[in-house]
C-alpha cells in the first residue's frame, strides 16, 4: 500500500481548511439574515446578532404577511415560476432539437443571428414599445411569451442532442416515428438531466425577476411577490424617513411595531428566498451532470 507523503497530507489539509472557510463565508450572509429577521428591531440596530436571535419575535413577518397584496403575489409568482419554466423549456428544447439537425439549411445563419442577440439588445425603450404594440402591457403573458426562448439554453440543449447516438433516431424513424414522435418520445425522455437542470435555472430566473413587473405592469393584482415585496419595503423605509423629520412620531413608530427597516429588510429577503431555495436539494444532483454533457459533449 503507498503512503501519502506528509507533502501530499499539507495539502490535503489545506484543500479542507479552504473549502471549509469557503462553505462557512457562503453560509453565514445566508444565515446572519435569517436571524435578524427573528430579531426585535430594535434589538438589532443595538448590533451584535451573529447566530442567534437575541430578542426572538415573529414582529418582522407579521409586517410582511399583513399586506393583502403579498398572497396574491405568491399566486402570480407560482403561476408565472410554473407555466413559464415548462413553457420555456418545451419551446427551447424544441428550437435545439431542430438547430442540432445538420441537414437543416441555413443552420450556420440561423446560429448567428440568435449569437447576436445574446450580446445586443434593442434597449429598453424600444422593447416596451414592442411589449405594448403585441397587447402584452398589464398582461400575465407579458412574463411568459418574452422569456420563451433562450439562446444559452438553446445551445446547451443543442449541444447535447448532438452528442445522443445517431441510431436512436434512425431506429425511431424505421419504426415509423416523425420527427415530432422522435422529439416527444425518445430524445425528451433520455435528456432528464440536462432538462432538470435547465428547468431550475428557469424557474429561479421567473420566481426572482421583479423589473418586467415594475416596467409592464401597472395592475396591483398582476404583481408577483418579488414587485410586492420590493413595494413593501420601500413604502416601510420611506415610512420611517418620514419619521425622522418627528423624533417622537418616530420613537412611537418603533414603540409601537419595534421594528426597523433593516430588520424588514431581511423578513422581505427571506420569504422571497426560501421557497426556490427548497427547490434546490431535489435537483442539485443533476446539476453537473446535466450543465457538463449539455456544454462538452460534441
Amino acid at each position: 500500500m503507498i503512503r501519502d507523503s506528509i507533502g501530499d497530507r499539507i495539502f490535503v489539509a489545506f484543500i479542507y481548511v479552504f473549502l471549509t472557510v469557503l462553505a462557512f463565508s457562503t453560509f453565514y450572509p445566508f444565515w446572519n439574515s435569517l436571524v435578524i429577521s427573528f430579531n426585535e428591531g430594535l434589538d438589532t440596530a443595538k448590533g451584535g446578532i451573529t447566530f442567534w436571535p437575541r430578542e426572538f419575535t415573529l414582529e418582522n413577518y407579521r409586517i410582511v404577511f399583513e399586506d393583502s397584496r403579498l398572497m396574491n403575489g405568491f399566486v402570480i409568482a407560482a403561476l408565472r415560476t410554473v407555466i413559464g419554466t415548462l413553457s420555456a423549456i418545451l419551446a427551447t428544447s424544441i428550437f435545439a432539437y431542430g438547430m442540432s439537425k445538420r441537414e437543416l439549411m441555413g443552420r450556420k445563419y440561423y446560429m448567428i443571428m440568435c449569437i447576436i442577440t445574446m450580446y445586443f439588445g434593442g434597449g429598453l425603450i424600444p422593447t416596451y414599445m414592442l411589449i405594448r404594440s403585441l397587447g402584452l402591457f398589464n398582461s400575465f403573458w407579458v412574463f411568459i411569451i418574452p422569456a420563451l426562448i433562450s439562446v444559452w439554453n438553446m445551445i446547451i440543449f443543442r449541444t447535447f442532442f448532438q452528442g445522443l447516438p445517431a441510431g436512436l433516431e434512425e431506429s425511431a424513424k424505421i419504426d415509423g416515428c416523425g420527427n415530432w414522435g422522435t422529439f416527444f418520445r425518445i430524445v425528451l425522455p433520455l435528456s432528464g438531466p440536462v432538462v432538470a437542470t435547465l428547468s431550475l435555472f428557469t424557474a429561479v430566473a421567473h420566481w426572482n425577476e421583479w423589473f418586467v413587473a415594475s416596467i409592464y405592469i401597472t395592475n396591483e393584482d398582476l404583481l408577483p411577490i418579488q414587485t410586492v415585496l420590493r413595494q413593501i419595503l420601500f413604502s416601510n423605509i420611506a415610512s420611517e424617513q418620514m419619521a425622522n423629520v418627528d423624533m417622537s412620531a418616530i420613537a412611537h413608530m418603533n414603540a409601537a411595531k419595534k421594528i426597523t427597516s433593516k430588520a424588514l429588510t431581511m423578513a422581505t429577503i427571506m420569504v422571497a428566498t426560501i421557497p426556490i431555495v427548497c427547490v434546490y436539494p431535489f435537483l442539485q444532483k443533476y446539476f453537473v451532470k446535466g450543465v457538463l454533457i449539455g456544454s462538452l459533449k460534441e
